[in-house]
């Protein structure tokens, strides 16, 4: 489990249940990394989601196939604090425990667009999350941009708390991999040549 030393550092957190990783995932964390200058972007696969129905598939897999997905960039690492907790994941406790570990954290939640709309009315503890991390907000493909007049009228007085980003948009999801894989269609291409190779060996989504 690579989760790298990052004391003092600008580090990058990419939560989600990964089921499973794709390109869209690893593009996305490349590309902030490079706009905010971050020493690391760190996956968090979630245990117990909030805003969604459990994974499919067990944490282990998944958080396997993300250790191989981010083997070639020194740049990534991964966490298992979400899945080693017993209760649901909430980021506020995510943030929290993140910055805990360091002397002087300097954090930044990379979400999309999608996410940040449903903030306001289903995050929980928002001010202590506007606290403890800088929110960088990607677009995502088939949804609204977020605008600055937005966020100055949900998050009044927090809004610079926000850095609008522009990625690639990539048009992958995991929905589409896993009924792709169910229906005996190909992911080459859509996911890394490793992950591919890990779906087929243990027999994931029907393979």
């Amino acid at each position: 489990m690579r989760e790298p030393a990052t004391y003092g550092q600008r580090v990058g957190i990419l939560g989600g249940v990964f089921d499973p990783i794709h390109y869209g995932h690893l593009a996305m964390a490349e590309q902030v990394r490079e706009e905010l200058d971050l020493a690391t972007v760190l996956f968090v696969p979630a245990g117990q989601p909030v805003h969604r129905r459990a994974p499919q598939t067990p944490a282990a897999d998944r958080l396997r196939m993300i250790e191989l997905a981010i083997a070639d960039n020194g740049a990534f690492g991964v966490s298992r604090l979400e899945v080693d907790r017993p209760t649901p994941s909430y980021m506020a406790d995510t943030l929290a425990a993140l910055a805990a570990k360091d002397s002087k954290p300097n954090l930044a939640l990379i979400v999309s667009a999608e996410t940040v709309a449903l903030m306001p009315t289903t995050w929980q503890r928002m001010d202590r999350i506007l606290d403890l991390a800088q929110i960088a907000v990607v677009n995502r493909l088939g949804f609204g941009a977020i605008t600055p007049d937005w966020l100055a009228r949900e998050f009044p007085g927090r809004q610079d708390r926000f850095v609008l980003l522009k990625t690639s948009h990539l048009g992958n999801s995991s929905t589409n991999i896993r009924a792709r894989v169910a229906a005996g269609k190909s992911i080459r291409y859509l996911v890394p040549r490793a992950v591919e190779a890990y779906i087929e060996e243990n027999h994931l989504y029907g393979a």
